[in-house]
């Protein structure tokens, strides 16, 4: 069953074209990969597709709803459902505020109520970190733990989609295994639909069941992860791939095994 119906969508920055007559679909309980390089339009087409931007052309529909007009009568029930965990965690969480407060904020904007420190805590172990990082402030979190915090704040108003933007490229490459581990058990323990945007294919093959392939706004190759890296059929899917082979020369059995 499809979560997300796309038909036709386009997107511009005033007369540039951002976005061109994309059409495809996410299946419920399912994770897509959106790949390409900066400017292919992967960043502004999630932010469409969760409504942080609007649809400018074309049909995009949520659990067989329009977008568009489900923002416009119920915005925040859209939000709830869908959610978005940012490619730098430093930038999205408030330094000012403590972590419990950042928790707070989704539950307080979209439910309009205030949650307890106990039921922030439990978010915060689902994610792997403690209680007691409630009261603490981002300066005093790694880079890791930032992007626990981030999903867990993503997480804390129950979404049924999951959007991660890059969510390992700020990362220590030491770390990144433990948050694309955190992201599988996360969407298995909870049932999520999960949208995982990267320019990297090693993250994609090893955490998507379908890709997206993008380039200068258009998609130009799709299907199944395992058979697009192994049998690529664009050119351009077939030049991500050989480059992203090239890299896993020198890295783990797991990066290359998710490539090649």
């Amino acid at each position: 069953m499809a979560l997300v119906e796309i038909n036709a969508l386009s997107f511009s920055y005033g007369r540039a074209p951002v976005l061109k007559d994309l059409s495809f679909s996410i299946e419920q309980d399912s994770t897509l990969g959106i790949v390409g390089e900066s400017g292919s339009g992967k960043s502004t087409l999630i932010r469409v597709l969760c409504g942080l931007m609007p649809v400018q052309s074309g049909i995009a529909r949520y659990d067989g709803r329009d977008i568009s007009e489900w923002l416009d009568r119920e915005p925040r029930g859209f939000r709830r459902r869908n959610q978005i965990v940012f490619q730098s965690p430093a930038s999205s969480l408030d330094p000012r505020m403590r972590v419990g407060q950042s928790l707070a904020e989704p539950t307080k904007s979209l439910e309009r109520r205030t949650p307890s420190d106990e039921e922030l805590g439990q978010w915060l172990t689902v994610v792997g970190l403690g209680p007691e990082a409630l009261q603490r402030y981002p300066h005093q979190l790694s880079g890791g733990q930032l992007q626990r915090v981030a999903i867990a704040r993503a997480l804390t108003v129950n979404p049924t989609m999951l959007y991660a933007d890059e969510p390992t490229s700020a990362l220590d490459v030491s770390i990144q295994a433990q948050v694309l581990n955190l992201l599988i058990e996360i969407r298995r323990r909870l049932g999520l639909t999960m949208v995982i945007v990267s320019h990297d294919l090693a993250v994609v093959g090893r955490v998507c069941e379908q890709v997206i392939v993008m380039r200068n706004g258009e998609i130009v190759e799709s299907g199944p992860t395992a058979s697009v890296l192994r049998y690529p059929e664009h050119e351009y899917t077939k030049s991500l791939v050989n480059a992203a082979r090239a890299v896993s020369l020198g890295a783990s059995h797991d990066a290359a095994d998710a490539i090649i």
